[in-house]
């Protein structure tokens, strides 16, 4: 490849302009002839690019430069041809030193002649700013090795292709002579400015599109990087530039300015440039998408901690179990009031499963898919509750190291579980009106209003109606609240659910403690039943799975506390004297009402002797003593 000057100043051409555009474009730029599958032409920096002559890559198949699986080609050819151009960051060029090399490609589809070919352009990716002492132009021939007829010959073959590749290029090509003025612009530039060719060639280009800044300051001449580029010999890049088109609209830039030379001489300039406005817009979205991906990351990081610490404390079951008539109730109340959106009040004893009938009201509901997020209102420090609420924004308060999404934020969607909602600061319950009516709340120490979608049920073993009365409870938050109460009964309530609850817990606790097979007795059972449970559901839970770990076979070990009227006795009565006959007839009486507890059964688990607490040997000592034994 022989520099341009050279070939003009010997043939005189009047093309000379756009073929040095051509030739010393920055962007690689080849002509591909689809069906000999063949390059038809190239520029010096195509060839700079990939490491060959000119001659050795018009001889290569294009496959083997590119480098790439031939359906891939394919694919992106096929696509060319039916949008008229196509794009891609996917591809690699194969270099002569074998290094791969990833490129961005675009090609444009063109007919010439009865002939489909693409125009294709390579930019290396990972370019910032050509060298400042790489070759700009490849030297004429010296030693008269190719006379100038034969030069003559090969450019005027290949001009008119030359002229039709540059009118085919997607992006916006130029070139100035070295008083700044147009010599040549393709018509991709023109048409990105809005002016016609002619209208172009011979003026000053930057006045006519590079006259002001972004912001509508003006830029002098003196300062344009494109016609630096014709001052000092260098490559200039404009990476946050804009043009400015005929109407006086602006479009973003990127481009680069390359100096051409001729005997050591700058002679003028070619500029490469395109639209970035859809990149610029892409990347907008981008930043647009990455930050509500943070905002649902750090979302999901709260949900996830959330769910660890719920994780922790180990829910044993997941389903309303009885059959007695209050918890019947209770399903039949679920069933009726879940399908709704209205608050929900549980009131009960600790204990008493009030969470579980929260969850199966949730499961029930359309929220189903969205979060349930538990709040112990009873375990919040006072001047917290506005935080674990609400959130926070970093250094609102002492110990606010970073932004903290609120359990309300958390369960938008879903539904939010207020455990122990009498324990609430009378100072807050204002704040949690206002959400509860109109939706809306800020993060503590910051101005923006958030709007959330929450349904709430709260639970309390308090009497929130003595509550109110005494002044430690908001009236108009009890009334918005209890729009549907449900009472969660007592185990002494439902004492004929304590079966069906042990044998559940044995179930569940013996797999989780890899202790299966463990079975209740029928005194058990009664032991049970007769217990008054002061610590309900929870109390229950405990102690089977006390017995569970204590038990040294199939049958468990019940071991029952102290009852509620034990812990707290009566004042004693004087004691009365027995007889030595009355002293034996309450022993009869005593061994008589065990064993009808036992079902007559007097040694073993679940015995008389067991329930009696002596030794089976002792019992029928005893037994045959009295004249009980049959």
């Amino acid at each position: 490849m022989y520099d341009l000057d050279y070939i003009s100043g010997v043939t005189q051409l009047t093309y000379s302009a756009r073929h040095m555009a051509f030739e010393h474009c920055s962007e690689a730029i080849l002509l591909l002839d689809l069906q000999a599958e063949r390059l038809e032409d190239l520029n010096v920096a195509a060839s700079r690019l990939l490491g060959y002559t000119r001659q050795e890559l018009l001889t290569l198949p294009t496959a083997e430069i590119l480098g790439h699986p031939l359906p891939d080609l394919e694919s992106f050819t096929r696509y060319a041809l039916e949008h008229g151009s196509a794009w891609s960051d996917r591809f690699t060029c194969r270099r002569r030193d074998g290094e791969y090399l990833p490129v961005e490609l675009s090609a444009t589809h063109l007919r010439y002649e009865g002939r489909s070919l693409l125009v294709l352009t390579l930019r290396d990716p990972r370019r910032e700013r050509f060298p400042q002492d790489e070759p700009r132009t490849e030297q004429a021939p010296r030693g008269g090795l190719i006379e100038w007829r034969d030069v003559l010959k090969l450019f005027q073959e290949n001009e008119r292709g030359n002229q039709l590749l540059l009118s085919a290029v997607g992006d916006g090509i130029y070139s100035i002579d070295s008083q700044g003025l147009a010599t040549f612009v393709n018509p991709a530039a023109a048409r990105m400015f809005g002016w016609g060719v002619e209208e172009m060639i011979g003026k000053n280009i930057h006045r006519i599109h590079h006259h002001s800044h972004a912001d509508g300051g003006p830029y002098a001449d003196e300062d344009c990087p494109i016609y630096q580029a014709v001052r000092d010999g260098l490559v200039h890049e404009g990476l946050q530039e804009v043009f400015w088109r005929r109407d006086g609209t602006a479009f973003p830039v990127e481009f680069t300015s390359t100096p051409v030379l001729a005997d050591d001489r700058i002679i003028g300039a070619v500029v490469v440039f395109r639209d970035i406005t859809e990149r610029r817009n892409t990347e907008a979205q981008l930043q647009k998408a990455l930050a509500e991906l943070r905002t649902l990351k750090e979302r999901l990081e709260e949900q996830n901690a959330y769910l660890q610490e719920e994780i922790s404390t180990e829910h044993q079951y997941r389903d309303i179990v009885g059959r007695s008539a209050p918890i019947l109730k209770i399903i039949q109340q679920i069933d009726v009031v879940a399908p709704t959106d209205a608050n929900v009040l549980i009131h009960g004893e600790s204990g008493t499963g009030k969470e579980l009938i929260a969850r199966a009201i949730h499961q029930a509901s359309q929220r189903r898919d969205h979060p349930l997020i538990r709040v112990n209102c009873a375990a919040i420090p006072a001047e917290l509750f506005e935080s674990e609420f609400f959130g926070h924004l970093r250094g609102a308060f002492t110990g606010a190291v970073r932004d903290r999404i609120g359990r309300f934020e958390l369960a938008d969607g879903g539904t939010l579980f207020l455990d122990e909602i009498g324990e609430i600061p009378l100072e807050l319950q204002s704040k949690l009106l206002r959400v509860l009516q109109e939706g809306q709340f800020e993060r503590v120490g910051e101005e923006r209003t958030r709007s959330v979608n929450v349904r709430i049920i709260a639970a309390t073993n308090r009497d929130l109606r003595a509550e109110v009365a005494a002044r430690r409870f908001r009236e108009d938050l009890f009334f918005r609240l209890n729009v549907f109460p449900i009472h969660s009964p007592s185990l002494r309530e439902r004492r004929s659910d304590i079966p069906l609850l042990a044998a559940h817990f044995i179930e569940h606790i013996g797999a989780r403690l890899k202790l299966p097979g463990r079975r209740l007795s029928k005194g058990d059972i009664t032991r049970l039943q007769g217990h008054d449970w002061p610590g309900n559901i929870r109390e229950l839970q405990n102690v089977i799975e006390r017995a569970l770990i204590t038990s040294r076979g199939k049958e468990l070990n019940i071991d029952l506390p102290a009852s509620g009227a034990q812990v707290h006795p009566e004042p004693a009565e004087p004691r009365k004297i027995l007889t030595e006959a009355q002293i034996r007839e309450f022993e009869r009486d005593n061994l008589r009402a065990a064993l009808e507890a036992c079902g007559g059964k007097q040694f073993g688990k679940g015995g008389a002797a067991e329930l009696l607490g002596i030794k089976p040997t002792t019992l029928a000592s005893r037994l045959k003593k009295l004249g009980m034994l049959s």
